[in-house]
């Protein structure tokens, strides 16, 4: 197996040239946290700078072991997840999965979206995990960390194939996305919601299709987003939407307006994730604003400390999603009027357990009824 490597080249905004990084979120490509060693581009005078590659999309093929990740964080509402991928092409520079590229010794910058990993056999690994006699079925969040459904899905299917376990099994999955792409899928999950054994959320952060490029260049367009959730809704799939993240006094005025546009595509349910900043999301997100909003730079980034008691970031659970203080609050308020004026009803029903099917371990004598 090969083992992708950090590209040496560049760790400031200077050093990653614009056409090197066209059509990707993060401008810089610094080392992770945990590397011992720092590189920094040096031009000899000869313009040799300009021959550099783009930084094209790489993927590594993983044998995973086991592909069910547990958690027992109380914040949020799944305690157990598949992400069939490490890394996202989607690019969104704002991403809290950032941080884990650091864990493969490759950056959280350009490296998390260009230097992808795909976990081939995450279906076969999986029905292994279901037909253990103490597995006890719960909702499984596909795509909590990574976005399940990023661009090379599309050839790859192991999303796809991931789901057809689930579906074989009845076991309850929700379905984590900002990808048009969910919807090939509507033939496996929309027999499941019949039965109440899927859910589909998907994440809207604006209705502005000019700051969505910029801000998650290679994702599906907002419009084909709520297109998406109306062909969800109508296939009889319950559609949650997420205003995700909300960035204070950059698209924080759109709450309403995204809610609107979803809850008139058929969803029914709703969240929202206010921005967070941890590790070296933070550099990245402020070297984003000073490249595309540097006029909101300051306002952005007062705003986000007065949130987390005068940090970038609190880790404290309960807080870290929605803040604290006067304006994540006043947020909070506002997304709670929103929604009981349109009839959104939270996060949406729990899914059943009770139809779940253990798949048969090899050797296994099967039932004669």
């Amino acid at each position: 197996m090969d083992q992708l490597q950090p590209d040496p080249l560049g760790t400031s905004i200077k050093d990653i040239a614009p056409p090197r990084r066209r059509g990707r979120g993060a401008l810089t490509n610094a080392v992770g946290r945990f590397e011992s060693q720092t590189r920094d581009l040096v031009d000899d005078g000869w313009e040799s700078l300009g021959d550099l590659p783009k930084f094209e999309t790489e993927i590594r093929y993983e044998t995973a072991r086991h592909i069910i990740t547990r958690n027992d964080s109380p914040d949020i509402g799944f305690d157990r997840s598949i992400n069939p991928y490490r890394g996202c092409e989607h690019g969104c520079v704002y991403c809290f999965a950032r941080p884990s590229h650091a864990y493969l010794g490759l950056s959280p910058g350009l490296d998390f979206e260009s230097k992808l990993t795909a976990k081939t056999n995450a279906a076969h690994v999986l029905r292994q995990e279901l037909a253990r006699e103490n597995y006890t079925p719960k909702t499984i969040a596909l795509g909590a960390n990574t976005d399940p459904y990023q661009p090379i899905e599309r050839e790859l299917r192991i999303t796809r194939n991931v789901l057809e376990v689930l579906a074989d099994t009845q076991h309850p999955v929700g379905v984590v996305t900002k990808s048009s792409l969910v919807q090939r899928d509507i033939d496996l999950l929309a027999p499941m919601a019949e039965k109440g054994l899927a859910r589909v959320a998907m994440s809207v952060t604006t209705l502005d299709a000019d700051f969505a490029r910029k801000l998650e260049p290679r994702a599906t367009t907002p419009q084909k987003r709520i297109e998406t959730i109306r062909k969800l809704s109508e296939a009889g799939i319950p559609t949650t939407v997420l205003v995700a993240p909300i960035i204070p006094t950059l698209n924080e005025d759109e709450i309403e307006r995204i809610l609107d546009a979803a809850h008139a595509a058929g969803a029914r349910s709703a969240g929202y994730v206010l921005l967070r900043l941890p590790h070296e999301i933070k550099d990245l997100f402020q070297e984003w604003l000073l490249e595309h909003r540097p006029d909101r730079f300051h306002r952005v980034m007062n705003t986000i400390r007065q949130m987390h008691g005068g940090k970038l970031y609190d880790s404290t659970w309960g807080k870290r999603q929605t803040g604290d203080g006067v304006y994540a609050w006043t947020i909070g308020r506002r997304f709670e009027i929103a929604t009981r004026r349109l009839g959104f009803e939270g996060r949406g029903a729990k899914l059943r357990t009770d139809l779940f099917l253990r798949p048969s371990r090899p050797g296994q004598q099967l039932n004669l009824f």
